[in-house]
């Protein structure tokens, strides 16, 4: 399988594609005057526009901010929920100007200041800059592009953020005395992500338009370098459960459970799940050398599936992890090749990738999981 690749063994790939890849199509809509919400510990309270207002600032950050996604977007509305129940607090206690700038009360936390609480003794920033809601929702986010890269870190500097529970992921950004706080807010956050937006999809259907899927002429093959074996090939076979003639409509490569599967290039998830409940499967829409094409990435465990439909990817992007989920005999990744699209007749995806020069890397394209829809 290696003579097939032509391998550009390549740390960190696409990072120079991240810029491309924002979740744009995460509108946020009308901001209600007052939103009910209840917490995981069901306590119920009211949130009014003003509260509401911040978590639309979040929001639109979020989406614009390569990597975070819906899943990082919620989780950045936890931390604030927690931190500030979305107030955005000056603490005149320790810096008396930061109440010169517009809040929601003042704090006494520390030396914390603002959605995040976030303290310029530990160097997220000045008082002017912390005062601003966008400019603390970037510092949450952070990343290459985040203003305090690489420390103090946010969400998108956490090796791993996107498996982690989102309340540990939320405590690792805040590294809070009192780290279990932000779980009793999932719910809220996620009420309020749903009543704040509206997901779409370009042309009204569920699914991307032609116009909604990115070209791409970098491919990455969907496994790192050095982890899988291949199994079984493209076309006629022994079935190896039943052993009985059948078709196989992909190729196996059997790797390590857990072992990471990338994205093979840019494009748009038009299915993450499980298949009728029993095989996990994400398909992914790409526009190659000006052809439409669909990857399919097949037996994923339901946890080892990293995206949504209607998430955009970019070429090497951890999309999930090798499982043996449905009809297998064992961790593996059944991948699939569909000219045309998910629709299409499945192709032989080793010598088509080899025509395509596919690069084999080591590690997934920094910035964490998908921009969502």
């Amino acid at each position: 399988m290696l003579g097939l690749l032509s391998i550009g063994v390549v740390m960190n790939p696409a990072v120079t594609n991240q810029a491309n890849c924002v979740a744009s199509d995460v509108m946020l809509g009308p901001i209600p005057d007052s939103l009910k919400v209840t917490m995981k510990d069901g306590y119920t309270f009211t949130l009014n526009k003003q509260q509401l207002t911040h978590a639309g600032t979040i929001i639109t950050t979020g989406a614009n901010t390569p990597g975070v996604g819906r899943d990082g977007i919620l989780i950045a509305l936890m931390a604030a929920l927690t931190e500030s129940t979305l107030r955005q607090l000056a603490n005149t206690g320790t810096y008396p100007e930061s109440g010169n700038y517009p809040n929601d009360g003042t704090g006494s936390d520390h030396d914390s200041l603002g959605l995040f609480q976030m303290r310029p003794q530990a160097g997220w920033g000045t008082v002017a800059e912390l005062m601003d809601t966008t400019y603390q929702a970037k510092a949450f986010y952070g990343g290459p592009d985040g203003p305090n890269y690489p420390s103090p870190r946010g969400l998108l500097d956490i090796p791993g953020w996107q498996q982690m529970d989102k309340g540990e992921a939320a405590q690792a950004v805040e590294v809070s005395a009192y780290p279990d706080r932000y779980q009793n807010y999932e719910p809220v956050a996620r009420t309020i992500l749903d009543a704040l937006t509206v997901r779409g999809s370009g042309n009204g259907s569920g699914t991307p338009g032609d116009a909604d899927i990115p070209e791409t002429s970098r491919l990455v093959f969907p496994l790192p370098t050095g982890t899988y074996v291949r199994t079984s090939t493209f076309g006629p076979r022994t079935d190896p459960i039943s052993g009985e003639s059948s078709y196989h409509r992909g190729t196996d490569w059997a790797a390590p459970d857990g072992t990471a599967i990338f994205a093979l290039a840019d494009g748009v998830v038009t299915y993450a799940g499980m298949v009728d409940g029993y095989s996990g499967q994400i398909t992914i829409e790409h526009t190659i050398g000006g052809e439409k094409v669909a990857t399919k990435y097949i037996h994923m465990w339901a946890h080892g599936i990293h995206v949504t439909a209607g998430d955009r990817v970019i070429t090497g992007q951890h999309i999930g992890d090798v499982g043996s989920s449905g009809y297998s005999t064992g961790p593996h990744l059944h991948f699939q090749v569909h000219p045309g699209g998910a629709g299409s007749t499945a192709v032989d995806a080793e010598p088509w990738l080899a025509e395509r020069g596919v690069e084999g890397i080591e590690a997934p394209a920094s910035g964490g999981p998908a921009c969502s829809f």
